[in-house]
């Protein structure tokens, strides 16, 4: 079977993908990250003066991506800010996460009754070095990957990466919680484009062998995991 090559801007093929793994009332939006910086509002501005015009970019695409996903609920954002921490402040009423990688820029946002958090996340579809793999990889995650063809393992791994990336900026929003690799643990259905990620240990309101549920597409050199998590604290999409 050969499939056509799509060459529209990857941040265009990006939302597709985003948009095709959260259902209403998630909206999603997209920005290249090369494109002329957007404008930003005062406060969000400050916490960038100090940038490289390249981290400028990136946050000024993803501000203004979240932004256009507010405006299709129909919600006029204002400013998001960036805490202390470097997460977005979300102006009340909405949840959402931003996700960048070089040639795409997502956002997607969520009114907070329909939804706890939400977890986005976008890389290039490279294989992960292989030195990585140990760090960002548990033994069991490194025993299913060397039973995968040899020629998918350092991409599967990179999936892995973007998983673990989707489930902790899902879970940071409700429990303020900074951990390493080694506090999640990755199973992928690739068939299904779904996977689970569990927590190794206690992490807040979540105990050690709690799952959170999540999909994931991979398609023309991009991958995008997504999980959403319900206001009574279950994972739905």
């Amino acid at each position: 079977m050969i499939t056509a090559l799509d060459h529209r801007p990857a941040h265009v093929r990006g939302r597709e993908m985003a948009e095709a793994l959260f259902a209403h009332p998630v909206a999603v939006a997209a920005r290249d990250p090369h494109g002329q910086a957007p404008p930003l509002f005062a406060e969000e501005a400050a916490s960038m003066r100090r940038a490289v015009p390249r981290r400028f970019r990136e946050f000024a695409a993803g501000r203004a991506a979240a932004r256009e996903a507010a405006g299709r609920l129909g919600i006029a954002a204002g400013a998001i800010p960036m805490a202390a921490d470097r997460a977005p402040l979300w102006p009340e009423g909405l949840v959402g996460s931003i996700s960048h990688c070089d040639r795409c820029c997502l956002a997607a946002v969520a009114p907070s009754w329909a939804a706890a958090s939400i977890g986005l996340d976008v890389e290039e579809d490279t294989p992960l070095d292989a030195d990585l793999i140990a760090v960002i990889c548990t033994p069991a995650e490194r025993d299913w990957l060397a039973a995968q063809p040899r020629a998918e393992v350092n991409h599967l791994a990179k999936l892995i990466f973007s998983a673990k990336e989707c489930a902790y900026k899902c879970q940071y929003p409700l429990t303020g919680r900074i951990f390493g690799f080694d506090g999640l643990e990755i199973t992928l259905v690739p068939d299904r484009g779904e996977f689970t990620a569990r927590f190794l240990m206690e992490i807040g309101t979540f105990a050690p062998g709690c799952r959170l549920f999540g999909r994931f597409q991979r398609r023309q050199g991009l991958i995008v995991t997504a999980m959403k998590l319900a206001p009574d604290g279950k994972d739905t999409q």
